[in-house]
C-alpha cells in the first residue's frame, strides 16, 4: 500500500519512519506541499493519501483524488471539518482520523498558556533578558481556589479538569454528552454559568456549526472581568475581531491561544510581510496580555509516536477491509 504524505515535516518524517517496521505492508512518500485541489494530482499511483487538520479536503479535492484512483484519506489529527465528507461519501472515499493520541500533551499545554499568561512569564522573561528585575506589571492572581470553566470534557477536556482539580479550584463544565468519569469532582451547568463564574475558561470542544464563534462580543461581555481566556482546541471557536475588541474593553487578565482563525499550519508561514501586517493574528500579538504559540499542543514525543502508530493501523485496517471506530462519517 502506498501512500502519498502531504505537508509533511521533519518531525513527520521521523515519527513515521519509526512506526513504519511494524506495518511492512505500507509504504510511504513525503512532500512538502499540502493537500488542496492544486496538489491533489500528485496522489496519482498512490492508494491513499495522508492530511492534516489544514488540508483542504473539499469536493475538488476529493473528486480529482477519486479521478487518481484514490481510496483512503488518512487524517494524522482529531479534526475533520476540512473534509467535505459528503462529497467524501459520493466519491466511495473512506476517510479515517486520529480521535485522540495524547490528550494530556494538549490539556499540559493549555495550563501552561494560562500560567503564563497569568504570571506574564512571557514579558518578566523580556524584562530580566534586559536586565530589568524590577516587578512592575507582572502581577497574577492565584489559581488555588479559583474557578475554570472547561468547555467540552472529551479526553483533553477531561484531562484539562484533572488538571485543574491538582492546582485546587474548582471546576465547572459545559458539554452537551457530560463526561461520567468527572462527576465526582466536575459541575456540569449551563454555558452561561461558564462564562460568568469562571476565573479561568478553557477551550476543548470540537469546531461544529454551534460551536463556531462560540466566544463573541455578546459571550465576552457575560464573561468575569479579569478573566484568563484559553483556545487550545480549533481558532473559529473564538471570534478574533471580538477578542480583540474585548481585550480593549480590559476583560481578560491574560488570553493564551495555540490556534487561531488564520491558521494554515502555522499562520505566518510563506506568508508575506504585508499580508501579516493586516492579520488579525498580528493584531492579538499587539497586545502584552496575550501568549499564542504555533499549534504545538500536541507536539510531544509521546503524541507524535501515537499519532504515527494509530494512522498507519487506519492504513492497515482499510487494507484489511476492517471497520474501525475511528471512521469519519457524515452525521
Amino acid at each position: 500500500m502506498k501512500i502519498l504524505f502531504y505537508d509533511a515535516k521533519s518531525y513527520d518524517r521521523e515519527s513515521f519512519s519509526a512506526a513504519l517496521p511494524a506495518f511492512p505492508e505500507v509504504e510511504i512518500e513525503y512532500t512538502k506541499s499540502d493537500l488542496d485541489p492544486r496538489t491533489a494530482a500528485l496522489a496519482e499511483g498512490f492508494d491513499a493519501v495522508c492530511a492534516f487538520v489544514s488540508s483542504n479536503v473539499n469536493a475538488v479535492t476529493l473528486e480529482i483524488l477519486r479521478q487518481k484512483q484514490i481510496g483512503l484519506v488518512l487524517l494524522r489529527c482529531a479534526g475533520y471539518n476540512n473534509v467535505d465528507l459528503e462529497a467524501a461519501e459520493k466519491y466511495d472515499i473512506r476517510v479515517m482520523r486520529v480521535p485522540g493520541y495524547s490528550p494530556e500533551a494538549v490539556a499540559e499545554h493549555a495550563m501552561a498558556l494560562a500560567l503564563a499568561s497569568n504570571r506574564r512569564l512571557y514579558k518578566a522573561y523580556n524584562k530580566v533578558r534586559e536586565n530589568d528585575f524590577s516587578l512592575s506589571g507582572l502581577m497574577g492572581f492565584n489559581f488555588y481556589e479559583k474557578t475554570a470553566g472547561i468547555v467540552g470534557t472529551g479526553r483533553i477536556g477531561a484531562a484539562m479538569c484533572r488538571i485543574c482539580r491538582g492546582f485546587g479550584m474548582k471546576i465547572l463544565a459545559y458539554d452537551v454528552f457530560p463526561n461520567p468519569e468527572l462527576k465526582e469532582f466536575v459541575e456540569y451547568v449551563p454555558f452561561e454559568r461558564i462564562l460568568s463564574d469562571s476565573d479561568v475558561i478553557s477551550l476543548h470542544c470540537p469546531l461544529t456549526d454551534s460551536t463556531y464563534h462560540l466566544i463573541n462580543i455578546d459571550t465576552i461581555q457575560k464573561m468575569k472581568d479579569g478573566v484568563i481566556l484559553v483556545n487550545t482546541s480549533r481558532g473559529a471557536l473564538v471570534k478574533t475581531d471580538d477578542l480583540i475588541e474585548g481585550i480593549r474593553m480590559h476583560k481578560f487578565a491574560g488570553v493564551g491561544l495555540d490556534v487561531y482563525e488564520e491558521e494554515t499550519d502555522n499562520v505566518f508561514e510563506d506568508r508575506s510581510d504585508e499580508i501579516l501586517e493586516h492579520s488579525t493574528t498580528a493584531r492579538l500579538l499587539s497586545f502584552p496580555n496575550v501568549m499564542i504559540t504555533s499549534h504545538q499542543g500536541f507536539f510531544t514525543r509521546e503524541a507524535l509516536s501515537s499519532i504515527a502508530e494509530t494512522t498507519l493501523q487506519n492504513a492497515m485496517d482499510f487494507l484489511q477491509g476492517a471497520a474501525s471506530p475511528n471512521d469519519v462519517k457524515r452525521a
